[in-house]
């Protein structure tokens, strides 16, 4: 197939599912990922959605579908932290699809922060994407990123009331984090308010989402701040995940 009949493919796939037609640089640029990404998983495992639409679906929609609102206005200006990014997503997708919007995003394991900012670099993003390497229990207790953001994210971390404590503390006055999900059951849901209680949380809303061609259903836990997250979260090096908040 020729290469513009590919773009026009994969633009028509993203614009049916969220509402919203990336230009074709943008599509240029999704696709330039997912040749880095494949380039750096011969390097150090990343991810194994690389390939057809596991990538273009499984990847780039399944980053994007929560920020349809944003998506709508070219002009969209956010400050977001994608926490535990892993192989940069949905960080790096967000960044492409927001192009005046700046990303910092964190991961504890440095080699998939070096891949990451060699990623970055080969899309030319470095002047919005700051990449991290460091244990978020400590860079939530670091005044040059606590409470500067409107946009707290993560995907595929850890359950929702360990991610609510890494994300709130990132918030400002009117910021929004965003807890992404698979399944979501009412035990998560129970646990989950009870850490917000602590965390001066709620959720603010949960959004079912269908990805195409029958691969899963996702959820989106929209969480807000009723006022200033206390200062003692989060809390140290580890702690959040063997006494998580809402048990």
């Amino acid at each position: 197939m020729p290469k513009e009949k590919i773009l026009q493919t994969n633009q028509l796939l993203i614009s049916k599912a969220l509402n919203w037609t990336p230009s074709i640089n943008q599509i240029e640029k999704f696709t330039k990922l997912q040749l880095l990404l494949r380039d750096w998983n011969r390097k150090t495992n990343l991810t194994r959605l690389t390939e057809g639409n596991d990538f273009w679906i499984g990847q780039v929609i399944d980053s994007l579908w929560p920020l349809k609102k944003e998506l709508q206005n070219s002009q969209t200006s956010c400050k977001i932290i994608d926490v535990g990014s892993g192989c940069g997503l949905p960080g790096l997708a967000i960044a492409i699809a927001l192009p005046n919007s700046s990303l910092t995003l964190v991961d504890s394991i440095n080699r998939k922060t070096i891949a990451i900012k060699k990623i970055a670099e080969g899309l030319g993003l470095t002047s919005r994407v700051n990449v991290i390497n460091k244990r978020i229990e400590l860079l939530g207790q670091d005044s040059s990123y606590r409470n500067s953001f409107d946009l707290s994210l993560a995907r595929a971390v850890a359950t929702s009331e360990i991610v609510a404590e890494y994300l709130i503390p990132f918030l400002n006055n009117i910021g929004e984090a965003l807890i992404y999900k698979g399944k979501w059951t009412f035990d998560e849901q129970r646990k989950l308010k009870k850490a917000l209680i602590l965390l001066k949380g709620e959720i603010n809303q949960i959004q079912r989402f269908d990805l195409p061609e029958n691969k899963g259903t996702r959820h989106i836990i929209r969480v807000k701040c009723l006022e200033k997250c206390p200062e003692q979260y989060p809390r140290g090096i580890g702690i959040p995940n063997k006494r998580p908040l809402g048990t």
